[in-house]
């Protein structure tokens, strides 16, 4: 499920998974998938200043993202959301609702459901000098905003992962990040909740 995380400049914002069967992420409407968020991370962590644009689904208009909360209730199964809950649906026991590390192998199904509702956007994933956090698009967090960010992929975001079972992107991450000297991750705590 995707969590509220404060942006500097555009308030409360959504990131996260939002179906367990898949490894994409949202940040309000814009879509990636984790893998690629991990790898801008790495990039980073590896003292890259992330200048290339990053392309991502940006899906404009709230309808065509879809209502998480009304899929969720088995209530409104609109737009993107809707569409890849119709495919992949909650789960019905509780003990169920875990983030699946192979999430991965529904990629080219839940690529082309989100091919019919987004448009590609090349978007900034970089280094915000004056703040000294990130940029991703036009949202910007600041250094322990973004340490949050990277530890909810870590830890599968809520409900977590499955068994504890991580994603090869995921445990590249955090050993990249752990592991780095950058300023921007100085601090972080991967494991800490």
């Amino acid at each position: 499920m995707p969590l509220a995380f404060e942006s500097l400049d555009h308030g409360t914002l959504a990131f996260g998974f939002f179906n367990i069967d898949t490894d994409m992420l949202l940040l309000e409407n814009y879509f990636f998938f984790a893998p690629e968020f991990c790898d801008r991370v790495v990039e980073i962590a590896a003292g890259s200043d992330g200048t290339d644009a990053w392309e991502v689904h940006h899906i404009p208009e709230a309808e065509d993202v879809g209502d998480l909360m009304g899929v969720i209730h088995g209530l409104r199964f609109t737009g993107f959301i809707g569409e890849v809950y119709r495919r992949f649906p909650f789960p019905e026991r509780p003990e169920d609702f875990r983030q699946m590390p192979g999430g991965y192998r529904n990629r080219a199904e839940v690529q082309g459901i989100i091919e019919k509702y987004a448009r590609p956007e090349r978007i900034p994933f970089v280094l915000d000098a004056a703040g000294g956090g990130v940029r991703i698009g036009k949202y910007r967090f600041s250094r322990i905003v973004f340490h949050e960010l990277i530890r909810y992929v870590w830890r599968g975001g809520y409900p977590r992962w499955k068994d504890g079972e991580r994603p090869e992107p995921v445990l590249a991450m955090a050993t990249v990040v752990t592991q780095s000297s950058s300023p921007l991750l100085e601090g972080l705590d991967i494991e800490a909740d």
